[in-house]
């Protein structure tokens, strides 16, 4: 493929990305919402495109064209407007002018080495259990008390979402709510506009959405976030649920790798973290192995 069809395909990709996204976001926004009257032959789930435009004070066939994903340049002071109409939070906003190709936007940095000391970074963090990951949660590196805690993600090929959403709720190390699986894949869906020209990308996602009906549904609502920091309640056999205070730092220079610590919440989840980590291997991981033996006929 040469570099102008490449561009020329990630341009489309891109359009067709940002249609999907306007059309969500104008799903959830009801005439209520912007002091609109709702008539009673309304249809449209949430407000019309005519209504965006009004509101936004651009002209109907204008948005209409944005919102098909036509190529149109589109100003940031246009797309400011938008996202006023459509309530957009900071994440939103930023995944939108991407969307749209806006210059001021910065680009996705350059795929760079990792640093090489990246790996000793994660074992001076220990007794704290610490994970580099790249944008697709893909594990990279790891210290030894990730790996005692997350025995299994730290296989090879290992992959959180894929442990999160595949894996059954009886044998998942991560005690998820809802509204934390929706939180991932809206990470996944703002990082995601970034590598629209990497087939591995569009691979993961099809492989979760074919796999996992809750991925594909949290997948289709268009949603995007940014990583924040918050408590996550992480199981292992040897040792129950563990509550964490999980911290993410991201790495200005590379391609969207980013770094989890696990911090216990109080002195006696530490407690249980270090009793865990006073086990012998064989001994952590003996419960593991029974239960797949018994309830997963693994031998």
């Amino acid at each position: 493929m040469s570099d102008a069809v490449g561009a020329s395909t990630v341009r489309e990709a891109k359009r067709a990305q940002l249609a999907e996204f306007l059309k969500s976001r104008r799903a959830r926004i009801s005439p209520d919402d912007v002091g609109m009257t709702r008539g009673s032959r309304r249809r449209t789930p949430g407000l019309r495109r005519e209504e965006v435009a009004q509101l936004s004070g651009v002209g109907v066939t204008w948005y209409t064209w944005l919102e098909q994903g036509r190529p149109i340049n589109a100003s940031v002071q246009v797309l400011d407007a938008v996202a006023r109409t459509l309530g957009l939070d900071h994440a939103e906003k930023v995944h939108l002018y991407r969307l749209a190709d806006v210059p001021s936007v910065p680009a996705a940095p350059v795929p760079a080495t990792l640093p090489p000391g990246l790996p000793m970074i994660l074992d001076t963090l220990s007794p704290l259990p610490a994970v580099l990951l790249d944008a697709k949660y893909n594990v990279l590196a790891h210290n030894d008390v990730y790996r005692a805690l997350f025995p299994g993600l730290t296989e090879s090929g290992g992959n959180i979402l894929r442990t999160v959403f595949l894996t059954p709720a009886c044998c998942n190390p991560y005690q998820h709510k809802i509204d934390d699986q929706r939180r991932m894949v809206a990470y996944l869906r703002g990082a995601y506009v970034r590598h629209l020209d990497d087939p591995t990308w569009q691979a993961l996602i099809d492989e979760l959405c074919g796999a996992s009906a809750e991925f594909a549904d949290m997948w289709a609502r268009n949603d995007v976030a940014v990583p924040v920091n918050l408590v996550k309640v992480v199981r292992h056999p040897a040792i129950g649920d563990l509550a964490m205070h999980l911290t993410m730092m991201s790495l200005s220079t590379s391609d969207g790798e980013w770094i989890q610590v696990f911090t216990p919440i109080d002195d006696e989840e530490a407690a249980r973290l270090s009793v865990l980590l006073a086990m012998p291997e064989q001994e952590r991981l003996r419960p593991v192995d029974e239960h797949r033996r018994r309830f997963h006929a693994v031998v």
